[in-house]
C-alpha cells in the first residue's frame, strides 16, 4: 500500500511484533488510537468469529478474511461460516470472503491483498474492474491485462461469497466513476435475483459486464431428471442468465480483457438479428488472414465476399478489390487508400463488422501499420477489430492507446467477436400469473411427479393444445376416443415410459386394445415391479410435419428456464436446442425457434411444407408461463414430442414434477 501510494493510515497488528516493514504494530484492535473502516483478517479460521466484536468496536464496516476452514471444508467448516456470518450481521459488518485474496483500488494504492501480483513496481490506473471467486486468477487476470497496457480500477476477490456476494460488488461498480467495463471470473453463480438486479443497472448505465464462467462439461447435467437436464445442462441455464441480461460471455481468458475497447466502444451497436454475424476483412497477409477467416467459421460467423456494386465503388475510388472472403491488399495499397477502405466499409450496409489483419509490418513499423486503423472515422454502430499476425506489442499498445480492439492470436479474435455479437438486449419478463394453480391442483399431489394424464391437464389450463386422451382402468376399457390410438401406461414411478415397454402404437379397434394392453402391463411390471399404474391412457394418433421437446426447470442456481429442442426419442442424442430465462414473451419465442436447425425444415427449407410457427411460439409462451404460476411451484416439467403441423401444434406427451 505505501509502495503504490496509499495515502490513508495501515495498522498492522500482530501481539509480536512492535514494528512492521516501519509501520507502528498494535498487539489488538482495542489498542489502535483512531476508528478503522476496513479490516484484513488472515489467522487461522476457528480464530476469525472471535475477532468480530472487536472489529465493530473499531469502528469496521467491512471485514476481509483471507483465513480458510470454512465452507470448503465440509459440515463442521460450513457450520463456523454460518456462525461467522450470523455474528457479523448481528454487529452490522458486512463480510468479504472467507478465502477473499482481497479487494483492491489501484487508483488509491488501496492494495488490501496479499496477491503477489500486486508487487509489482507499477499499476496502470485504469477503467477496468474485476470480480473473481478465485484469488490466484484474479492476480494472473491483473498481470496479463496489464503486459498489455489495460489498466484498472477496482479488483475484488469474493472467496466463499458468504455475505457480500457478486452482485452487491457489480452494483457498487456501476456507481463508480471510475469504472468503464466490469470483469467477472466465475465458478458459479449465487444470489442470482441480486445479480440480476445489478446486471440492469449495469447495462442502463453503459457499462458492459464481461464473464469467463468455468463449467462448460457435463458437470452440470444433474440438475434434472427429464430430457430436459440432459439435453441443456446447468451451463446453458447459466448462458440463459447470462444472455437475459447482456452478459457477454467469451470462452477464452486472454479474450476476457482483450474484448474490452469492442464492447466499450460499440455498446449500442445494434445485434443482428440473423443467424450469422457477417464480418468483413481486409489484410495484407493472406496467410494470416486465413487463420482468423478459419476460426471466425468455427465459431459461426460468416466472412462475407464484397458485392459486385462495392467493388466497382472502390475501383471509382482507385483501389481494385477481388471477389474474395478476404480483400488481400498485399503492399500495393497506400496508407490512404488501406483508411478509405476501412471508412467505406464501416459504412457499408452488407456486413456487421470490419477486421483488420495486420502482417509483419506491425512487428517493424507499428507506427505505419496501424496507422489506417487509428487515424479511420469509425462510427458507433459498427465494431472495428485488429489482428497482428505477428508479436507486435508496440502495435498492440497503439490501438489500445486509441480504445480499438487489437488480438494477439486469431483464436482470441474469433472468441471476441462471436461473444459480442451472440450478446443479447435485456430481457423483460412478463409478470401476470399463468392460470390459479389451486383450481387444477386439487386432485394433484402436494409435490413429486404427476402422472402424464395429470400434467395435460396442467398444460390445457395453460391454453396448450394435447391429444385426445382418455384414463381407462383395465379390464374396463370403454372410451370415446377415434382410431386408431395410443396407450401407455399412467404412473407417476415411470418418467420415462417407453424403455419401460409402456407405450402400444398404432391400435386399430377395440379388439386389438383389448389383446395389447394386457402385454403392455406384463412388460411394464417386469421392468419395473414397483411402479404405481394407475390406468391406461388411451390417446388419438397424431400427425405431424416435427417433433420438438419442450423443456422446463426451475434452474437452482439461476431460476426458471425454458428450452425448445429437437424432439422425440433422439432429443439426448441431437443437441440442437435453444434455452431462456423464463416467462418468455413472443419475440424472445420466435428467436428460439429461429435459433433452431431442426426447425429449418418447417420454415420454407427447400420447398418442404410450412409448420404453423405462429402456434409453436404461443405454446412456447404459454408453458413458459409455468414460472409463474400461483400457489404452486414446477420444480421441471417437459413436452416430448410436440408435434408442429401445418395448422397448429399438438402436445403429445407430458411429464412434471413439483417442489
Amino acid at each position: 500500500m505505501r509502495k503504490h501510494g496509499f495515502s490513508g493510515k495501515v495498522y498492522p497488528i500482530n501481539p509480536s511484533h512492535g514494528k512492521v516493514l516501519g509501520e507502528t504494530c498494535y498487539p489488538d484492535l482495542a489498542s489502535l488510537p483512531d476508528p478503522v473502516d476496513h479490516v484484513f483478517i488472515m489467522v487461522p479460521g476457528s480464530h476469525v468469529p472471535g475477532l468480530l466484536d472487536q472489529c465493530a468496536a473499531a469502528g469496521a464496516k467491512v471485514v476481509s478474511v483471507y483465513s480458510d476452514g470454512f465452507s470448503e471444508a465440509g459440515e463442521e467448516g460450513m457450520q463456523l461460516q454460518v456462525q461467522l456470518v450470523e455474528k457479523a450481521k448481528s454487529l452490522g459488518l458486512r463480510v468479504l470472503g472467507p478465502n477473499s485474496i482481497g479487494a483492491v483500488d489501484i487508483a488509491a494504492g488501496c492494495i488490501v491483498s496479499v496477491n503477489a501480483a500486486f508487487e509489482a513496481e507499477n499499476l496502470i490506473p485504469g477503467s477496468i474492474s474485476v470480480i473473481s471467486q478465485s484469488g490466484s486468477m484474479m492476480g494472473s487476470l491483473l498481470s496479463r491485462a496489464s503486459a498489455r497496457g489495460f489498466g484498472f480500477a477496482k479488483s475484488v476477490s469474493v472467496g466463499n461469497e458468504s455475505d457480500i456476494s457478486v452482485g452487491e460488488i457489480i452494483d457498487a461498480l456501476v456507481d463508480d466513476p471510475q469504472t468503464g467495463a466490469i470483469l467477472l471470473f466465475l465458478e458459479t453463480i449465487r444470489h442470482a435475483p441480486i445479480m440480476a438486479a445489478a446486471l440492469k443497472r449495469a447495462h442502463a448505465a453503459g457499462k458492459p459486464v464481461i464473464v469467463y464462467k468455468l463449467g462448460r462439461s457435463e458437470q452440470g447435467n444433474q440438475l434434472a431428471q427429464s430430457h430436459t437436464g440432459a439435453i441443456a445442462g446447468n451451463d446453458a441455464a447459466m448462458d440463459a442468465f447470462f444472455q437475459s441480461h447482456c452478459v457477454i460471455r467469451v470462452n477464452m481468458l486472454e479474450s476476457l480483457f482483450e474484448i474490452v475497447p469492442l464492447a466499450v466502444q460499440y455498446f449500442k451497436a445494434p445485434i443482428p438479428i440473423k443467424t450469422k454475424p457477417r464480418v468483413a476483412v481486409v489484410t495484407t497477409t493472406g496467410g494470416g488472414a486465413a487463420t482468423v477467416v478459419d476460426n471466425l467459421g468455427t465459431r459461426g460467423l460468416e466472412t462475407v465476399v464484397p458485392p459486385d456494386e462495392f467493388i466497382a465503388h472502390m475501383a471509382a475510388r482507385g483501389l481494385k478489390l477481388r471477389p474474395s472472403p478476404v480483400m488481400d491488399l498485399t503492399l500495393a495499397a497506400s496508407s490512404a487508400q488501406y483508411q478509405d477502405l476501412l471508412e467505406q466499409l464501416l459504412q457499408a450496409p452488407w456486413c456487421d463488422a470490419v477486421l483488420s489483419v495486420v502482417g509483419s509490418s506491425a512487428q517493424f513499423h507499428p507506427d505505419l501499420a496501424v496507422r489506417p486503423l487509428i487515424a479511420a472515422a469509425k462510427p458507433a454502430d459498427k465494431p472495428l477489430a485488429a489482428f497482428l499476425s505477428p508479436n507486435a506489442p508496440e502495435s498492440l499498445a497503439r490501438l489500445q492507446q486509441h480504445s480499438i480492439a487489437g488480438f494477439r492470436t486469431p483464436e482470441a479474435c474469433a472468441d471476441a467477436l462471436a461473444s459480442f455479437f451472440q450478446r443479447r438486449n435485456p430481457v423483460e419478463f412478463p409478470a401476470s400469473p399463468a392460470c390459479d394453480a389451486p383450481a387444477w391442483r386439487k386432485n394433484l399431489p402436494i409435490h413429486g411427479p404427476l402422472t402424464e394424464h395429470e400434467a395435460c391437464e396442467v398444460l390445457s389450463d395453460l391454453g396448450i393444445e394435447v391429444a385426445q386422451a382418455k384414463l381407462v382402468s383395465p379390464p374396463e376399457l370403454k372410451h370415446d376416443v377415434p382410431y386408431p390410438v395410443v396407450i401407455k401406461v399412467c404412473s407417476r414411478d415411470l418418467a420415462h415410459k417407453t424403455e419401460a415397454g409402456g407405450v402400444r402404437m398404432a391400435i386399430e379397434n377395440d379388439t386389438d386394445l383389448a389383446r395389447q394392453v394386457p402385454e403392455l402391463l406384463r412388460d411394464v411390471r417386469e421392468h419395473c415391479p414397483q411402479a404405481r399404474i394407475d390406468g391406461i391412457l388411451v390417446q388419438k394418433m397424431e400427425d405431424r410435419l416435427i417433433e420438438l421437446i419442450l423443456g422446463f426447470v426451475n434452474d437452482p442456481l439461476v431460476g426458471p428456464v425454458v428450452m425448445l429442442g429437437a424432439g422425440g426419442i433422439t432429443a439426448e442424442l441431437i443437441k440442437d436446442f435453444s434455452v431462456r430465462m423464463a416467462p418468455v414473451d413472443e419475440r424472445g419465442a420466435y428467436e428460439m425457434i429461429e435459433s433452431l436447425r431442426h426447425t429449418e425444415l418447417i420454415r420454407g427449407y427447400r420447398g418442404l411444407p410450412r409448420g404453423d410457427c405462429a402456434a409453436l411460439a404461443q405454446a412456447i409462451v404459454r408453458f413458459s408461463r409455468l414460472a409463474v404460476l400461483e400457489g404452486v411451484q414446477v420444480a421441471e416439467a417437459e413436452i416430448n414430442p410436440l408435434f408442429v403441423r401445418r395448422d397448429g401444434v399438438i402436445a403429445v406427451d407430458a411429464l412434471m414434477r413439483l417442489s
